[in-house]
């Protein structure tokens, strides 16, 4: 495979910009350090709204709504319009970010087309249909998955863990492509007492803070029983919850003083996170988690189970908790500890803080470009504490 410089990339995804997910989030990432590298890039996604106009380089396709899933849509394989806008661009390469009935077109067309495609493996969906009541979907969804991802000249995972646990049920080529964090950001700087004060909280309470998407599958459970049993000792626990989801409105509904921020974006997200000062990241079904790496950049003291993100770029009980995967149990002493011990809170948070600095994109997108170009088929150590694999469940 030749490794000739690329100058045209094409992203096919599902999500993107200005949706909110850890996909979007990758992708928006990576989209901006190519174009700073001077590689042109077209993405393909499903149109966001009746008023989302496309053009060459923002092709936008029909969709539905995703079930379970507010404000995202999965795009429809409208294989004649795909190829016709590779066709008119021209790229070196393809990513394929998800594995929909859009991404299926896009593998077919760019095979069709003798382009270069290698796709990305971002979502546990064989494991998230579980919390919907489609368990009986789980099988078939894996067997869907190995088989797209193996029609593509490569599949990157953001941890050795999942690359081998991907490589143990039959997917080839399974290589790691990490996650960066904006430490410009996502900083301890971005602390607003204002904000603080907004939520009711008094300077000497301490604030849990969760992040993401308020759904079944993030294991929301867990971070309510964290804060309930801190709260039922000290009425200075509070806890803070940023993000939207089927599972918010119940929430609201069974536990009223709990503090509802909504969806937030940029600097406002940013002054959230640095505003808290333990983050609960209690979700099983992640493949990364980079809200893992955006609250360790903002300096708080993540409690984690030791997989995905926290596997990568945890010490435990240095710059964050870590619990064996699924102990619960664990999980909820973490949390204690870090409520009972003000001085060992604040080391971590220290340590989160300087371990964050040291996770960028720009050595990411160049491992990137080159995977897209087919010139590495091997694994780069960047120079960062090499961890064993996390033992963790395997479907």
């Amino acid at each position: 495979m030749s490794s000739r410089p690329l100058t045209r990339v094409t992203i096919v995804t599902e999500t993107y910009a200005p949706e909110i997910n850890g996909v979007a989030n990758t992708l928006g990432h990576l989209v901006q350090g190519l174009n700073a590298r001077g590689v042109q890039v077209q993405v393909i996604r499903p149109k966001q709204s009746s008023a989302d106009r496309g053009d060459e380089l923002n092709v936008t396709l029909p969709g539905l709504p995703i079930p379970g899933y507010s404000g995202l849509r999965f795009g429809l394989p409208v294989a004649g319009r795909i190829r016709k806008a590779l066709q008119n661009f021209r790229p070196d390469a393809i990513y394929v970010a998800t594995e929909g009935p859009m991404g299926w077109a896009a593998v077919s067309s760019a095979r069709r087309l003798g382009i270069r495609v290698i796709s990305g493996f971002h979502t546990n969906f064989h494991q998230y249909i579980e919390h919907y009541r489609l368990g009986w979907l789980e099988n078939a969804t894996y067997r869907y998955l190995r088989w797209f991802h193996n029609r593509t000249a490569a599949t990157l995972v953001p941890t050795g863990a999942q690359r081998d646990e991907l490589t143990r049920h039959g997917f080839a080529n399974v290589s790691v492509l990490s996650r960066g964090v904006d430490s410009q950001l996502f900083s301890p700087q971005r602390r607003r007492q204002e904000l603080r004060r907004q939520w009711g909280v008094k300077d000497d309470d301490l604030v849990l803070i969760y992040v993401g998407r308020i759904a079944p599958e993030k294991n929301m459970g867990l971070a309510l029983s964290a804060y309930q049993t801190l709260r039922a000792n000290d009425d200075r626990i509070r806890l803070v919850l940023v993000g939207d989801g089927p599972a918010l409105d119940g929430i609201r509904e069974q536990h009223p003083e709990v503090i509802c921020c909504g969806m937030q974006r940029g600097e406002a997200l940013a002054e959230h996170y640095a505003s808290g000062d333990i983050f609960l990241f209690p979700s099983l079904t992640d493949t990364f988690g980079n809200v893992v790496t955006e609250a360790l950049a903002s300096g708080l003291a993540v409690v984690s189970f030791d997989y995905a993100a926290g596997h990568e770029h945890i010490r435990h009980n240095d710059s964050g908790m870590l619990a064996p995967f699924a102990d619960a149990a664990g999980f909820l002493r973490h949390v204690s500890t870090l409520a009972d011990c003000p001085n060992q809170l604040q080391l971590i948070r220290t340590n989160a803080r300087r371990r964050a600095e040291c996770i960028g994109w720009d050595q990411i997108v160049s491992e990137f470009l080159q995977r897209l170009s087919g010139a590495r088929t091997g694994e780069i150590n960047h120079g960062t504490e090499q961890k064993p694999a996390a033992k963790r469940a395997v479907v």
